[in-house]
């Protein structure tokens, strides 16, 4: 009996202990062009969830600089097993499909078909599941030099359209781009190619929505 008690707890403690695993699904935004991949806010993100007693695996990013949602589609499909699921899954998509003007229906087509391969993917479905907006690249001194500061005016479309969507499917959505506008206009927030974040922007996105997540996980 005490033998059985023993190793009921070994076998217990194993599961209980066992990594969690998260997909983070996006654009350079989400493999945060330019830094070392342990100053990702993904990275960051599962790092702290580890320390609070929510052990996750390092993230697994399926993400490129310049990818729109039809790219990212694909690259699910060519990337993950047909039945790979996870226990959280983010989605940061969207920014170079405005940027390449391409047209906001195609947008909204291909970002409801990810929104509900996030879900599909997620082992607790749309509980395990959040969206980060499109962050405001267009105060950014690139995109001075661009003439893209008008950005925003179409990156409202696009996260409003998001946002949504996401509460039609009761997916958790975190408004990063009133963050990003005031962070960005700080020439020290931004990566030396003056157009992306640099690792202190990203911390502070996280620092964002860290505690929701917390909850978030704590009731799957």
């Amino acid at each position: 009996m005490k033998n059985f008690i023993f190793y009921t707890f070994i076998i217990y403690s194993t599961i209980s202990m066992a990594q969690k695993k998260y997909l983070a699904l996006g654009d350079s935004y989400t493999i945060c062009e330019g830094l070392d991949y342990k100053k990702s806010w993904p990275y960051l993100l599962s790092q702290q969830l580890s320390s609070d007693g929510l052990i996750f695996e390092q993230p697994k990013i399926i993400a490129k600089t310049g990818w729109r949602t039809d790219e990212l589609i694909a690259a699910i499909n060519e990337e993950l097993e047909q039945n790979e699921k996870f226990d959280m899954v983010s989605l940061l998509i969207g920014v170079n499909n405005q940027y390449q003007e391409k047209p906001l229906s195609k947008y909204k087509k291909e970002f409801k078909i990810l929104l509900h391969e996030a879900i599909n993917r997620s082992k607790s479905g749309e509980n395990g599941v959040f969206v980060v907006s499109i962050p405001d690249y267009g105060v950014t001194p690139f995109a001075k030099n661009k003439n893209k500061t008008d950005a925003i005016a179409d990156l409202e479309k696009y996260n409003a359209y998001a946002k949504k969507l996401c509460k039609k499917n009761n997916v958790s959505f975190f408004d990063i781009t009133p963050l990003s506008q005031k962070l960005s206009s700080d020439i020290s927030m931004l990566y030396e190619d003056e157009l992306h974040p640099g690792p202190e922007q990203y911390k502070a996105w996280v620092e964002s929505f860290y505690e929701k997540i917390v909850n978030q996980l704590k009731m799957n």
